[in-house]
């Protein structure tokens, strides 16, 4: 394992031992709304202020993007830890089993590394760049999925900001016609950890912020899908729209998107 994986790893499952020590006590937590339908507990702070301890003390110099705490800058910008200490904290807040740790490097503006942890089932998501995905140590490919006929796919609904909430029906509207069916668990960065593992064929969503996904992407480049944004192209992290899917799915699932795109909603 690739050094800077193995800290990443180490920080992800003492991040997700706090998660699960909180569990218990989940109606004596103290938590705050950040925004409408967007919430964060102790659990979400003491996680995040775990991984980036492990992380300072390795490499003190990096700088981190966490979903707590922002932007820190380092001594050492290429590199950046991209960090969501408990991706589905709505989930965890009612006791659904549908949450993860996620944890992303980025170095010179390319993701190298990437966690995404399931504290409750204890599986490991890994990916270094070059070096395939696994879980648990087990080699991951995506699914042979190749037409929307028949595949399972994940997606999030746009709770916290419904702007663009009919465009993202029509999107759904388009999708489920001939899928075997869609599924809305609650954590995108199980959900992309799910299609790099097979158990989905293709996500989307939008609205994303770049913890959310970024390691899930990584996982799926290196278990054989594609990722991009509604238009196929590359501004994910940026705009927080983003299909996934295995090679021949991907184009499949653009073509039902692209009618539902409006000038208001970028790609």
């Amino acid at each position: 394992m690739h050094p800077m994986l193995n800290i990443a790893v180490r920080a992800a499952r003492n991040a997700g031992d706090i998660i699960v020590r909180h569990l218990n006590r989940i109606d004596h937590l103290t938590i705050a709304s950040k925004e409408r339908n967007d919430f964060v507990s102790e659990a979400d702070r003491q996680a995040e202020a775990e991984i980036i301890a492990v992380i300072r003390k390795a490499y003190p110099g990096h700088g981190v993007l966490a979903e707590e705490s922002g932007s820190q800058r380092g001594d050492n910008d290429e590199f950046q830890w991209i960090i969501d200490p408990l991706d589905g904290t709505t989930n965890f807040l009612h006791g659904f089993p549908q949450f993860a740790v996620s944890i992303a490097l980025k170095h010179k503006g390319r993701l190298e590394q990437a966690v995404v942890y399931d504290p409750l089932r204890q599986e490991l998501f890994t990916a270094s760049r070059g070096s395939g995905a696994f879980l648990d140590n087990r080699r991951i490919r995506v699914s042979r999925q190749t037409v929307l006929t028949g595949a399972l796919l994940g997606t999030g609904f746009p709770y916290k900001n419904q702007q663009h909430l009919d465009a993202y029906l029509n999107m759904f509207r388009a999708l489920i016609v001939d899928t075997a069916g869609i599924r809305r668990p609650g954590s995108a960065a199980l959900d992309l950890a799910y299609v790099a593992a097979g158990r989905l064929d293709g996500f989307w969503e939008i609205g994303l912020n770049a913890w959310d996904m970024a390691a899930g992407v990584l996982l799926i480049h290196e278990a054989g899908g594609l990722v991009g944004d509604l238009a196929g192209g590359h501004s994910y992290l940026e705009n927080g729209n983003i299909v996934a899917a295995t090679p021949k799915l991907f184009p499949a699932m653009l073509r039902e998107i692209r009618p539902c795109l409006s000038d208001e909603l970028p790609c």
